[in-house]
């Protein structure tokens, strides 16, 4: 389904050229058809209606096909030769434009935007597979990029064939551009940072170089939709001095929740203090049953049938807790521009504040975010 879905979207945006009403000179309107043929030589049948070699603009190889212009009379009397297939106007075709993701508007992404809010000028660090930076609805945005690998296969911040963080980019950041989706801050700055790699494992140590490069290389906004079921003293270190330095850290809460959803399966590092843990919700705004519960969860975003992109200028749809951590870092984004003056404690507390209520604290935190609400605030 996912890859049906993808396939779909690109070839919506295949364009037909049209041209219609040309003249011959002699002033017959001129239409373009195209005209299926049924084993009879096409420009012998053609001259027989009078059709002039000029005015044949396509000929097809795979099937007995031309695009060729036509007056009325000429179309209507093809159309009625038994040597003729079919005949049918080349009509206009418009691209379909870009996607909206349901999970944009839900936390009032849209409505920021309307309001001119986009997340330009925030940088936001991606800890991730890394992002392809050459998809056509991410390339404007990527602007920098770290590896933690050194080995060739995974030593390209730009080169992601897991999809993962090139999914979790386009959610944050995917660009206004009449094409594919649109992100929730499409002109927030994506930095590429890859922690975790093609095969989608990573360790302690590179979650922690990745937020150092983060604090080093002056990023805003951290999103890390990874975890892993065991703590440690030093990530949270490193965690906490991401916080203390300014910079607002976003993860996922994780997918290890229940029916029930009254365990604490909140993984790490999203149950750190100084990280926001992000659950996720469907359309319906119910909980996924995946979505990991306990005290550390924070806020809720969609993640659920997510679309985003996917390499190869590619776009699917993926469920997580991964898929709602991007949400809120783009969020983030936008109030911090409206509100440039909040530090990220100031920040969070606001999103908190602004969230909508939608049940128990241990499964949705203080709600599910709002953008322009908060911007309102």
């Amino acid at each position: 389904m996912k890859k049906f879905l993808a396939a779909v979207i690109t070839a919506a945006m295949v364009t037909v050229p049209f041209q219609a009403g040309a003249s011959n000179g002699a002033g017959d309107d001129l239409q373009e058809y195209l005209v299926q043929f049924n084993g009879a030589p096409a420009n012998g049948l053609l001259q027989a209606f009078g059709v002039s070699e000029d005015r044949v603009l396509t000929e097809f190889n795979h099937l007995d096909v031309v695009n060729v212009e036509l007056s009325e009379a000429q179309a209507r009397g093809l159309s009625n030769n038994p040597h003729v297939e079919a005949v049918e106007e080349n009509a206009e075709v418009h691209a379909l434009g870009q996607t909206v993701p349901w999970g944009i508007p839900h936390v009032q992404g849209t409505d920021a935007q309307d309001a001119g809010y986009t997340g330009a000028g925030l940088k936001v660090a991606i800890l991730d597979t890394g992002i392809e930076a050459t998809h056509e609805d991410l390339a404007d945005n990527v602007k920098g990029g770290y590896s933690v690998f050194t080995d060739a296969d995974n030593s390209d911040p730009y080169y992601d064939p897991n999809g993962h963080g090139t999914h979790v980019a386009g959610t944050v950041a995917a660009v206004d551009n009449d094409l594919g989706v649109i992100g929730v801050a499409p002109e927030a700055d994506l930095y590429a940072v890859k922690v975790l790699s093609n095969a989608g494992s990573g360790s302690i140590a590179g979650i922690a170089e990745g937020i150092e490069w983060s604090i080093d290389n002056d990023m805003d906004i951290i999103n890390m939709s990874l975890g892993a079921s065991q703590g440690s003293s030093i990530l949270e270190q490193f965690s906490n001095l991401a916080y203390d330095e300014g910079l607002l850290v976003v993860a996922a809460a994780g997918n290890s929740g229940n029916r029930g959803g009254n365990n604490n399966t909140v993984g790490y590092p999203a149950a750190y203090d100084s990280v926001i843990a992000v659950a996720a919700v469907d359309q319906n705004n119910n909980r996924a049953t995946f979505s990991s519960t306990g005290p550390a969860v924070e806020i809720s975003a969609p993640g659920v049938n997510v679309l985003s992109t996917t390499p190869g200028d590619n776009y699917a749809s993926y469920n997580g807790t991964s898929m709602a951590s991007p949400h809120v870092a783009g969020v983030a984004a936008q109030v911090w521009q409206a509100k440039p003056g909040l530090s990220n404690t100031e920040l969070r507390q606001l999103l908190n504040d602004t969230a909508v209520n939608l049940g128990p604290a241990h499964q949705y935190g203080h709600g599910l975010v709002q953008s322009l609400d908060a911007i309102n605030q």
